[in-house]
């Protein structure tokens, strides 16, 4: 029974030291931009991005960043962003299906609605993967990958709190806007901003930043240089949104209805054509 137990503990500080183990720590990060995050490295080593496409990534501070992109970025991805921890437990239990704030286990209502909201998670797991903060986008970002492995979640919210308790809110928001993928090989909202629209981030427009920001949830699947119908139709949500309609977004993009995609619209003015033909190549 003792060796049974000194496993089980072995076990348990393995798990709790691979749980908390990132590198480098989010200390790192206050001062410093990342030279390479873990989905950078991934798409390194993906054959796409094996075929000469040059990267790339040009972070800036927060003040080269136009306000209209801050904005669109938190009103399409984390409207609560200011009032959550890292993990925001209202949107999740929305996106179960579970609204009721003040639950108590002694009422069968209460417990009703619980078990109800548990059986449907499965089916309602897009909503519930909508329902990531900025925060929780940036830990994936910087240390982890996309799988959806059920340990890799407790990680990602293991490091989103510790990101929150170390970097607070702003720098949080700068890295995630300078690290976020918008495209293949596009990392950031400045080198976004100069490959779409030839212009520096701080000079978006908000029609501009809103089309980055819809590019968000799958910027290989739709970006401003493949697949328009998609994500104008998303960036207009976004732009009535940052005018303060009330409105929902549709869950993620690879969870969305075909939309039909309009005629073909000449590309705009201070769109770099050459880069946006050699994105939709590949």
């Amino acid at each position: 029974m003792g060796r049974v137990w000194r496993f089980f503990g072995i076990a348990a500080a393995v798990f709790v030291v691979w749980l908390f183990a990132v590198w480098p720590p989010p200390a790192w990060y206050r001062a410093h931009w990342p030279r390479e995050t873990a989905f950078m490295a991934m798409r390194r080593n993906q054959a796409e991005s094996e075929a000469g496409r040059e990267r790339r990534y040009q972070p800036v501070p927060m003040d080269q960043i136009a306000g209209a992109m801050r904005d669109a970025v938190l009103v399409s991805e984390d409207h609560r962003f200011y009032v959550h921890g890292g993990i925001d437990f209202q949107e999740i239990r929305a996106a179960l299906g579970y609204r009721r704030d003040d639950f108590r286990w002694s009422d069968p209502k209460d417990r009703a609605a619980l078990w109800q909201a548990l059986r449907t998670a499965w089916s309602r797991r897009a909503r519930v993967r909508g329902a990531s903060t900025i925060t929780q986008q940036l830990a994936k970002n910087l240390y982890l990958s996309p799988s959806r492995n059920p340990l890799r979640k407790v990680k990602e919210a293991v490091t989103a709190w510790r990101l929150e308790s170390t970097l607070g809110k702003e720098r949080i928001l700068e890295l995630y806007l300078n690290v976020v993928e918008l495209g293949p090989e596009i990392w950031g909202v400045e080198a976004a901003s100069q490959a779409y629209f030839r212009r520096p981030a701080r000079r978006l427009r908000d029609d501009q930043a809103a089309l980055l920001a819809a590019t968000l949830p799958s910027p290989l699947r739709a970006n401003p240089s493949l697949r328009a119908g998609r994500i104008r139709w998303r960036q207009q949500l976004i732009l009535r949104r940052m005018a303060g309609e009330s409105i929902i977004l549709p869950p993620p993009e690879d969870e969305m209805p075909d939309v039909p995609a309009p005629e073909p619209l000449p590309p705009p003015p201070d769109t770099i054509p050459a880069v946006s033909d050699t994105v939709s190549r590949h």
